[in-house]
């Protein structure tokens, strides 16, 4: 049935008293409400994760339960094996979709290249799952063994894949789904310029424009007779809400890439990007549901959407539901962390009790026995020989310490071997920069195995890239020596890999960095930093959001000229060892012309 808004004159009316009560971001449950009427036709229960980046093991996070800041364990494939089971179990017309980015981020991929997660995400399973940016991170040969391995059908609208690569039977543009007789549509779509600026798709594979592959693709649909249409979308929260407002025709946008988390999580202290679901109009006005799940599988999405007889949303509604195991712990006077007891633990369950927002989920059993056998593999695989250092590589975290006995008198060893790490593994960066604290120790002369990365970068960080401008750059550094020098954390202390810098600790601020210079990606030259120009600076996520005094950072991520690449910051470093011992390299400390700190001035 072709869907013609102009001769459906009880939705015209629906729509009016719609678009008064509504704004872009979304409307009041009681607008949806009027278009609850009993002609309704079709329910369905949709499931949802985004942007798992194998997180496969829970996690632990500080939520604020019972009144305190509490610490919890959060997530993980055998707790959402265990609500998707219990979602089937009382939803009768149910899909399970995956937004995308289920690769790349912890060491699971690092070490087994999407086989840990193909399994785990078969347990569940996925009705369809939707390419993401990121899996292209190891190219197309890669990809295409996990989507091998991977039971649920892969999709996406907008990638053109030449016919004689692997990929183009492996990928479809969309799934028709039956479910309880009536026919929903699924469409994919992958963000493209980051995709292919950001990742590494091979030369077989192009990017259509999303908005026109989406419009395209829902008219194959409706020519099929099928009105009830759902884009899987690893496109971008905003993005989608623009793609909503120009393609008629999309009922249902589950989305990915933002990793945004949507619903009022402020009484658990966390902030969210809009409303669950994101209610908004179509370019026929007619209702549009937006919903994505947050990230590294800490939850689920659960939406149920309504359909009338012509197949147009009547309501919409649902939340994302953080998956808890039980155990939630805060620190003694003592200064240890236990769990908490009595009274306390009561009122933590009382929360938890009065909101469909968390719930306590126990592991299922068989997901948890697969997964074990995985981890317990990692211990070994830590071990794992990745290269090899020609000499100690020491570090420090201020220029001019000593370490051992040892005089830094440039600054540590290791640090700019990290920001050479960065840099090679961003594929738009024109430098690098990190903080002296974020790296965790020296490195010995000899083996360097995979433990070795995680020891050295053991946090949750990932590489961001901020388009900045020269001036911005600047003080940027100027902000981390600052921080430095004051005593306010000597770990601030700025080390590159791209530019090169004289630190003057004696003067002002604003005048401590001099003679900056940046490389040429192209020809290795250096030239000075232009302060009018714009580049492309690759760094850690912490301080990209401003932490240890990197207030520039911040505000160039705030006026929106940032991208996390969602790449792990460790697997940087290894994949740095590992690229110089296939070429019979050993690791060394930098040569000083390329060294960033040409000068150090107490």
């Amino acid at each position: 049935m072709f869907r013609k808004p102009s001769i459906k004159p009880p939705l015209v009316s629906r729509t009016v008293a719609f678009l008064l009560s509504c704004c872009l971001a979304g409307c009041a449950q009681s607008d949806w409400d009027r278009n609850a009427v009993d002609d309704k036709s079709f329910s369905l229960t949709i499931g949802h994760l985004n942007d798992t980046h194998s997180h496969l093991e829970s996690d632990q996070l500080d939520l604020q339960l019972g009144g305190e800041k509490t610490r919890i364990v959060i997530g993980g494939f055998p707790a959402l094996a265990t609500k998707v089971k219990q979602l089937r179990q009382d939803n009768d017309n149910f899909l399970l979709l995956h937004a995308g980015d289920a690769l790349s981020g912890t060491l699971y991929y690092s070490l087994y290249k999407g086989e840990a997660e193909a399994q785990l995400m078969n347990m569940l399973p996925f009705d369809a799952f939707v390419i993401g940016n990121h899996e292209f991170d190891d190219g197309n040969d890669v990809l295409a063994r996990f989507l091998n391995r991977l039971q649920a059908p892969a999709i996406s609208g907008n990638i053109v894949i030449a016919t004689d690569d692997a990929l183009s039977s492996l990928i479809k543009p969309y799934r028709i789904c039956e479910v309880n007789g009536e026919q929903v549509g699924i469409i994919g779509i992958t963000v493209r310029k980051k995709t292919r600026e950001s990742s590494r798709p091979g030369p077989s594979v192009a990017f259509s424009d999303e908005v026109v592959s989406t419009r395209h693709l829902v008219g194959l649909l409706q020519k099929q007779g099928i009105d009830k249409i759902i884009v899987l979308s690893h496109y971008g929260y905003q993005n989608d809400l623009a793609l909503a407002a120009a393609v008629a025709g999309i009922d249902v946008i589950i989305g990915g890439d933002s990793h945004s988390l949507l619903g009022d999580f402020t009484p658990f202290g966390l902030r969210s990007s809009g409303p669950y679901p994101t209610r908004v109009v179509s370019a026929v006005n007619e209702p549009v549901c937006i919903a994505q799940a947050w990230q590294y599988g800490r939850g689920i999405g659960k939406l149920d959407v309504s359909f009338d007889e012509q197949g147009v949303v009547t309501a919409c509604e649902g939340q994302t539901t953080l998956l808890l195991a039980d155990s939630f712990t805060r620190k003694n006077s003592e200064g240890e962390r236990v769990e908490i007891a009595g009274e306390a633990r009561q009122a933590v369950y009382q929360q938890i009790e009065a909101t469909k927002l968390v719930d306590i989920v126990a592991p299922d059993p068989s997901v948890a026995a697969i997964l074990k056998v995985y981890a317990s593999q990692l211990e070994p695989l830590k071990q794992q020989v990745i290269g090899k250092a020609a000499e100690a590589l020491h570090h420090t975290r201020v220029p001019g310490s000593p370490y051992n006995g040892v005089t830094l008198p440039l600054g540590s060893d290791v640090a700019p071997l990290v920001a050479k790490g960065f840099y090679e593994l961003s594929l738009r960066a024109d430098a690098a920069i990190t903080n002296g604290g974020g790296v965790r120790t020296s490195i010995s002369a000899g083996d360097i195995t995979v433990d070795t990365a995680y020891t050295l970068l053991p946090f949750s960080n990932t590489l961001v890239e901020l388009e900045m401008s020269g001036q911005e750059i600047h003080a940027v550094l100027e902000d981390a020596v600052d921080t430095a020098i004051n005593g306010k954390s000597a770990g601030a202390f700025p080390y590159a890999f791209g530019l090169r810098y004289a630190v003057h600790a004696a003067k002002e601020k604003g005048g401590r960095v001099r003679a900056i210079e940046i490389k040429n990606k192209a020809t290795g030259n250096w030239s000075a930093l232009d302060d009018e120009r714009h580049y492309v600076i690759v760094t850690n996520s912490y301080i990209a959001s401003g932490k240890d005094g990197y207030t520039t950072f911040q505000r160039v991520a705030a006026s929106g000229g940032v991208v996390d690449t969602y790449l792990d910051y460790a697997m940087s470093f290894m994949d740095y060892v590992k690229k110089r011992e296939r070429a019979g390299q050993a690791i060394v400390k930098l040569d000083r012309a390329e060294h960033p700190i040409k000068l150090f001035s107490p």
